[in-house]
């Protein structure tokens, strides 16, 4: 299958050391060995606390996400290093250029493309434009909740949920950069298009990864009705 895999920065970065880098490396080698890998990685924390100071600055909106933009391309190239030989070794820094390079045969792995676009959003449009056959997100948290598990005990997990009925929870939800929800419009407008089927699980556990392109029961399932 082809597979398009988004892991949060805040998944890799979230102690600041390797050892998340390494052990989604080991698991992309191993399925690159039947699949065909495109991932695009988020910039959690660091982008957040750049974008902070650089809003401080003055800077406007667009401006704040070229700063995490860059951050998410920083994560991209530390990914890569993990990876050595397995991925092709250069960002790419548009759709294009992700079709492009994979004509290499290796794992490609990139960041962010340009201002309103989280990373989200990059990874649904990538699934889209190369044609993918499925769409792994991870994530902070276990799936799709009824309300903030973060903040409230009795929120449930929700097992599976359409695009429609993502599009209208997120309705009316303040984006702006560096900021944390739990999924981008963009991506499930794109995910509703494209009837992309997509699993949204918690990246803190890399095995998950390999569950859900199994089609495993985890995390919640983004239908596209």
């Amino acid at each position: 299958m082809k597979i398009v895999v988004a892991i949060g920065g805040s998944i890799l970065l979230k102690e600041y050391d390797s050892k998340k880098f390494k052990k989604y490396s080991e698991i992309l080698k191993k399925l690159t060995e039947k699949h065909k890998l495109f991932v695009v990685v988020g910039g959690g924390k660091p982008a957040r606390d750049y974008i902070n100071i650089v809003r401080d600055l003055g800077a406007g909106e667009a401006q704040c996400d070229d700063i995490g933009i860059e951050i998410t391309r920083i994560n991209a190239k530390l990914l890569l290093s993990s990876l050595g030989s397995a991925a092709y070794q250069k960002v790419p820094h548009n759709f294009q250029e992700a079709l492009e390079f994979s004509t290499s045969g290796k794992i490609i792995v990139m960041g962010g493309t340009e201002p309103a676009h989280s990373t989200d959003a990059v990874s649904a449009i990538l699934a889209e434009y190369i044609n993918a056959d499925k769409l792994i997100n991870l994530t902070s948290v276990d799936g799709m909740y009824t309300k903030d598990p973060n903040k409230y005990d009795d929120a449930e997990l929700i097992s599976e949920i359409t695009a429609t009925e993502l599009l209208e929870f997120l309705s009316g939800k303040d984006i702006k950069a560096g900021t944390y929800e739990f999924f981008d419009t963009t991506a499930v407008q794109m995910i509703k298009r494209s009837s992309l089927e997509t699993v949204i699980t918690n990246g803190y556990e890399p095995e998950n990864l390999i569950k859900a392109i199994n089609g495993e029961k985890v995390g919640t399932k983004v239908i596209s009705e």
